[in-house]
Formats: C-alpha cells, structure tokens, sequence
C-alpha cells in the first residue's frame, strides 16, 4: 500500500529533536522556527513533558468518557488559572476541526439558528464543519445540511451588522490572529464591535485561538489583546505539544446536559497528562515573557533584512512579507541553511512559529541566514 500523496514533501527525516533543533538522520541539526504548525509550544522532547507522559504510560493511557478522570478535571483548573478563564468550562476534544465543529454545534444547540458567519482568508479545520480560505471573496459554503457559512472581510462590522440582522445567524467565528491565511488580525475597534453586535443579536461569538493560543501572541489568548470575552474558545496545537488534542472553552451562559456533546478520544488520560505538563511547562519556565521579549528582539532585529514589505502577527506567531513568491527562498533556507520555516496562502510570506521556548540568538541565525539568502537568490 502506498501513501495517498496530498502533502508535498521535502527530502528530510528527521529521527530526533530537542527544544528548537531537529537532527535528521544523516545527523543534520536544524533550527525549527515553524514547529509543526504551531503545535510545539514548549520545545521538543521537553524533559518534564516526556516524563509525564511516561509515567502516565506507566499506569493508563485511555479509557471513555464514561468513567471519572481526575486528569480532566486538574486539566480544566490549571488552564482556567492560567488563561484567566476560570469561570469557563471545558470540554475535551482531539483536534482543532474537532473543536470547532462542537463549538459551532453548541452555538447551533444554544439559539436553534444555523447560518455562520466567517471571515475572509480565514481557516478553521479540514471536517464537514471546515471553513475554507476564500480567496477575497464573499462566498457562500455548505457546513452541514443544516448549516452554511457566509464569509465577510475582516475589520468591517457594518457588514457584519447586516448579516446579523437577518436574524438566522447563529454564530460569529473568528481567528485570534489568521494562520494559514496571511496573519491578519481585527483591530480592537473590531472587536469590541463584533462582541456588542452579537450580544445584540443573539449570535455566539467563537474565538478560534487553536492556533493563536497558549501564549503564542504574548497573551494567553490572542483575543486577549482587545479586551474582548468570547463565547466559546476552540483551542488545539500547542496545547499538547505533539500529543493530538483538542477542547472548546465554554463560558457560564451555555448549560451542559447528558449527550449534548460527545468524543471518542477526547480526553484521555495520556492527552491529559500531555496537556497538563505544557502548561506546568509554561508556568515554571515563564514562557510568555520569553515570547514577549523575543518579539521584541525579532521586531528590531529584522530591520537588518533590506526588501521586507512588513512583518504581520504578534508574539511568536510572525509573517514575513516580501513582494515576491517567497518559495524558493523558503527552499534554501531548508535545504542550504537548515532552517525551518512556514508557507501561508500568502506566496509572499514566510511564516515564523517556533516553540515558546526560542532564543535571541535563534533569530539571530535566523536573521542572518536570511540576509544570506536573499543575497545568493539575487546573483
């Protein structure tokens, strides 16, 4: 059996890693400034994360939903002190589609409406609940038989004021900060806006933070930043630091009742005890200071790099644009210079995701490895 060839694949195996260096298996050592999508956030083969998974390998790795997991509830405690969510609730998933297909049923559930609104370039999974990239462009997108999407532009609320009054909106989604397409971001005008236009109506406001969060943008959350609350949270990614994982954060107006949600794998004991150490990790390490002050030095230090159009993002969820196809440059900093980097629906720009962890002298490398490329692409 071959595998069905969807991915495009560079000439690399890793074997091994540890914090932000991969080695392949030629003993090749590279720096990961992308992180798998965003999904390691403490840095790989993190020695207090691997022995809690391994002392939890010790005694139970899985078992359903239907019997008590103390796990999940030390789980739900920790994340709640940690993000300031405390009077939230938390329902365990496996993955950031996952998450956010129960957020747009809870919605669904909650207001018995059943239109979303989306927002261009935006990108929240690859299930039957999935909302693609739209190129610019106000679409119309089937979610279920129940269910459409209409997708609006960013950072303009009259627009989004209009659908919302049509009254069959249920639910507003809407990423922290863009990932795959682009690293646009609402303003806080915007989304102050948007919380106050969905009060009104009656619309649940989803913040997809399943790649902005856990600290990725300086903030817990990247909504976070503008002084919003969210209805309901979807979180994935860095929240098991490789271990799949997945959970939507639910605010006090939702009430749960038997059967309203369900999950085959959604927390286990082993995707428990993964999520709990990434978050010790964060805690003990102070990991969203080090994001904020490597921001800091990446802002400065890539104003040594002639011909960037702009740097878009926040923390250490950072594109770089140029105005050129940035593939074959994204290429040789693989292959010449052994540096891992990200693609976005944007050929112009390289995305920037490195474990929290990253340190000035990384962007350093980083910095100069780019200089040099730029340069041997230019002759």
């Amino acid at each position: 059996m071959n595998l069905f060839n969807v991915y495009p694949l560079y000439d690399i195996t890793p074997v091994k890693a540890l914090d932000c260096t991969i080695t392949d298996n030629n003993g090749v050592e590279y720096l990961d400034l992308y992180s798998g999508h965003g999904v390691i956030s403490i840095g790989h083969t993190q020695p207090d994360y691997v022995e809690k998974l391994k002392n939890q390998l010790d005694h139970l790795g899985f078992y359903s939903n239907a019997i008590q997991n103390p796990l999940q509830v030390e789980l739900a405690q920790k994340l709640g002190k940690l993000s300031g969510l405390e009077d939230y609730e938390l329902f365990l998933c496996s993955s950031g589609a996952e998450a956010n297909e129960n957020a747009l049923k809870l919605a669904s559930f909650h207001n018995g409406k059943s239109r979303v609104v989306a927002f261009d370039n935006s990108f929240h999974g690859r299930t039957s609940a999935a909302v693609a990239v739209t190129d610019n462009k106000k679409i119309v997108a089937p979610i279920n038989a129940q269910q459409v999407v209409t997708f609006l532009p960013l950072n303009q609320i009259e627009l989004v004021e209009a659908e919302l009054e049509k009254g069959d909106v249920t639910a507003v989604i809407i990423e922290g900060i863009q990932g795959v397409g682009g690293l646009d971001q609402g303003t806080t005008d915007f989304f102050q806006a948007l919380e106050k236009a969905c009060k009104k109506h009656d619309v649940v406001l989803i913040l997809d933070e399943v790649q902005s969060g856990y600290g990725r943008s300086g903030k817990f959350f990247a909504f976070q930043h503008h002084g919003v609350n969210a209805d309901i949270i979807s979180v994935a990614k860095g929240m098991g630091n490789g271990f799949p994982v997945g959970a939507i954060l639910i605010s006090p107006r939702f009430e749960a009742s038997f059967g309203l949600l369900g999950t085959t794998f959604g927390g286990s004991h082993l995707s428990c005890a993964a999520s709990i150490a990434v978050l010790d990790v964060i805690e003990k390490l102070d990991l969203q200071k080090n994001v904020n002050e490597v921001y800091e030095y990446f802002l400065e230090k890539i104003k040594e790099v002639p011909g960037i159009k702009q740097v878009k993002g926040k923390g250490l969820m950072l594109g770089v644009e140029f105005d050129f196809d940035v593939a074959a440059l994204r290429k040789k900093l693989i292959i010449e210079k052994h540096i891992f980097t990200g693609s976005a629906n944007n050929k112009n720009l390289l995305r920037i995701l490195p474990p929290l962890t990253v340190k000035k002298s990384d962007i350093d490398t980083f910095v100069k490895a780019l200089k040099e490329s730029l340069e041997e692409l230019k002759n």
